[in-house]
């Protein structure tokens, strides 16, 4: 029986065998880690403010999705029907939202990995 397989030699890492790097991939963590980090810093810096009514209520969430202010205008206000004034805090609230989601993503280093990183079991420190 003929094995064409050269033997390994001494001087081999077993674990380095195949291009495979244990040091180089530790190293990739924390790089990613750290920007990471780097990204949510950033992310809580940020302001964003949607509106609603054409600016009658205008609501800003910081980049964690933190309420930072609402404005409504006298205008808005109806005392006939105060669910206007609810119905259009709710739709600025949500147009602040959607921007927030946006920024995140293009924030997320794993963004273009398709991952999320909170699906790695808080590995990286997402979660």
């Amino acid at each position: 029986m003929s094995d064409d397989t050269p033997a390994p030699r001494g001087d081999q890492d077993p674990l380095q065998g195949g291009g495979f790097d244990l040091g180089s991939m530790v190293q990739m963590a924390a790089d990613m880690q750290s920007r990471m980090v780097e990204a949510q810093e950033q992310l809580g810096a940020t302001e964003v403010t949607g509106s609603a009514g054409g600016g009658l209520v205008e609501v800003t969430l910081n980049g964690h999705l933190h309420l930072v202010r609402v404005r409504i205008d006298p205008g808005a206000v109806d005392a006939d029907d105060p669910t206007i004034v609810e119905d259009l805090v709710k739709a600025a609230w949500q147009d602040a939202h959607d921007q927030v989601a946006e920024l995140q993503a293009a924030a997320n280093p794993l963004g273009g990995l398709g991952l999320d990183p909170g699906g790695l079991g808080g590995l990286l420190g997402g979660g």
